[in-house]
């Protein structure tokens, strides 16, 4: 009998499922399931009205994602339950919600459903800045060592500012919180009725450490009374690595998604963590981005190294005997898709209409056309602040050299080419602080169909890329880590190296540096770099002084 693992990657906007043949990683079918309230950053669903940078989320639509994806790969793959060994799961991450000791999520209350606070507070939730901002005062002031370990900020995005605004916004919510909990770890408690947190998370984006454990009670106590105790409260639960198990399939989750009790599930995971072996990559000097609404990107190194602007660096915290690295930018397919729907030409869209073709096909042929550094233009890459290494997110997008020849195409790439020169910052980071960056592996929806801007990124970054060779890398790798908490003798595996050996894989071609484009975006690099450094780093805090402004008048 076959033997098959499941999957399920949950993404910003929806939840996926992937059932894999444990035997040769097959992925024999896939299943997607849009969230139902979406990313909720304008209102509650009673109306409630959210302030400015909130991203909020509905527990429903996770439970919704099981419901409906895990019965129908199944069906589709006409795979019995008996044959699945094991289920993994993916987080975007941070994203986190205030819960009850028995997993109740206090938005599912009366109580507080009209109270934004008690709601899934999404990774991109940002409304927590002022909090991340005095946390890194507090924390420089301290002398803490762990900024060190986090590129020398706190971002927004973690899940200590989101906790701490809630103290400071409504007092009533934090109290009612019995625990407050990553989303990931969130689901797979609702899978196995046992409350688990996973190291990943823990490490990346609640400022734990494997020799050190949280910061001190009396850290928690400086930022606010009320959180002294936050992690021997609130923060509570068994920390578990990834690649271990969680438990198993309890009897509620067998009807919810028609597995068989007793069936595996691995601990949590982040969604561009569990893509790294979901390539192969198992060794030190290999980075993954992950590219879609953002780009998340890892790296696996030997030693522990401190890197300006690094989003982490956590032993064991991607694959055990070797340190993660990770680094992000908040804004990439984001902004492509921001520039379609705002500023293209009702021209351009009969165009495209009338040829059968969507939008971004239509600018992805007119600006290839294009030679580097053709339009006159660059542009920073900060439409949704800028996560590393700046770790801000009070910082906005711009665009510089636009004159009234100025078209459509040559604006979307010169927004392509910021992403790529900050990747390539990213890179030269990491590179100039010890931690090698020897190979470019790229996954998800951009680096699967758009081969325009991989081409890009490979000018810029002058590095070969290589191509995840599943479109679904976070749910196979998912997958994968479901099979090694099943274990050998349930017919998976005993390590993730012994899974990515058989199950990993990449696509048969590479995204090789064209010599005279590297050239060409070497000097455009110098000026982007100029720029950053410029709006990004102090001299000129204009875009801060904006968005205070906007603040202040919405508020």
């Amino acid at each position: 009998m076959r033997k098959y693992s499941i999957g399920v990657d949950f993404g910003t906007l929806s939840g996926r499922a992937v059932i894999v043949d444990v035997a040769n990683g097959q992925e024999v079918a896939v299943a997607v399931h849009e969230y139902k309230h979406g990313v909720m950053d304008e209102n509650l669903p009673d109306g409630t009205p959210l302030g400015v940078d909130w991203a909020l989320q509905h527990p429903n639509d996770y439970l919704d994602v099981f419901r409906i994806t895990i019965p129908k790969v199944m069906q589709l793959a006409s795979v019995q339950p008996a044959q699945v060994i094991g289920v993994g799961i993916d987080f975007t991450a941070c994203t986190m919600l205030p819960v009850k000791s028995d997993g109740t999520p206090l938005c599912f209350l009366e109580k507080f459903r009209s109270r934004p606070n008690a709601w899934i507070k999404l990774w991109k939730h940002h409304a927590a800045q002022d909090e991340a901002n005095m946390l890194n005062a507090i924390a420089e002031k301290r002398g803490e060592k762990f900024l060190n370990r986090y590129g020398g900020k706190i971002s927004s995005e973690w899940l200590i500012p989101k906790i701490w605004q809630t103290a400071d916004e409504d007092p009533e919510v934090y109290a009612a919180a019995d625990r407050f909990i990553e989303a990931a770890d969130w689901v797979v408690w609702q899978l196995t009725g046992t409350e688990t947190r996973n190291t990943c998370t823990a490490g990346y984006k609640a400022i734990w450490h494997k020799r050190e454990g949280y910061p001190s009670a009396e850290f928690f106590r400086e930022l606010h009374p009320s959180m002294e105790h936050v992690v021997k409260t609130k923060l509570a639960g068994q920390l578990l690595a990834v690649g271990k198990k969680a438990g198993t399939i309890n009897t509620e989750a067998a009807r919810m998604t028609g597995l068989e009790p007793g069936t595996a599930v691995a601990v949590a995971n982040v969604d561009a963590h569990v893509s790294v072996p979901a390539v192969g990559i198992t060794s030190a000097g290999k980075m993954l981005a992950i590219m879609g609404t953002s780009t998340c990107h890892m790296l696996l190194g030997e030693t522990e190294k401190e890197v300006p602007g690094m989003c982490g660096v956590v032993e064991d915290g991607i694959i055990e005997g070797f340190f993660g690295y990770e680094a992000g930018q908040s804004c990439v397919g984001d902004h492509f898709q921001w520039f379609v729907e705002n500023c293209t030409p009702a021209g351009y869209k009969a165009e495209a209409d009338e040829r059968g073709i969507d939008l971004h096909a239509l600018l992805t042929e007119k600006a290839a056309r294009l030679k580097p550094g053709e339009s006159g233009l660059i542009a920073l890459d900060w439409w949704n602040g800028n996560r590393s290494v700046l770790v801000d997110v009070d910082l906005t997008g711009m665009i510089l050299g636009m004159t009234l020849t100025t078209k459509p195409e040559e604006i979307y790439r010169a927004l392509i080419e910021a992403t790529a020169f900050g990747t390539k910052m990213i890179i030269n980071t990491f590179e100039e602080n010890g931690v090698p960056v020897d190979e470019f592996y790229a996954a998800g929806g951009i680096a699967e169909k758009n081969p325009f801007v991989m081409q890009i990124y490979a000018d810029i970054i002058n590095k070969e890329i290589r191509i995840s060779g599943s479109p679904q890398a976070p749910a196979l790798g998912s997958a994968m880590f479901g099979a090694v908490a099943a274990g050998k003798a349930a017919g998976g595996f005993d390590t993730i190296q012994e899974a990515a050996a058989i199950m990993a894989k990449v696509k048969d071609y590479t995204y090789k540096p064209v010599d005279q484009n590297v050239r060409s975006y070497e000097r455009l690099f110098a000026e982007y770099r100029i720029l950053h450094d410029y709006f990004g780093r102090g001299p000129n805090d204009v875009m801060k002084r904006l968005k205070l402004i906007k603040k202040e008048l919405r508020s």
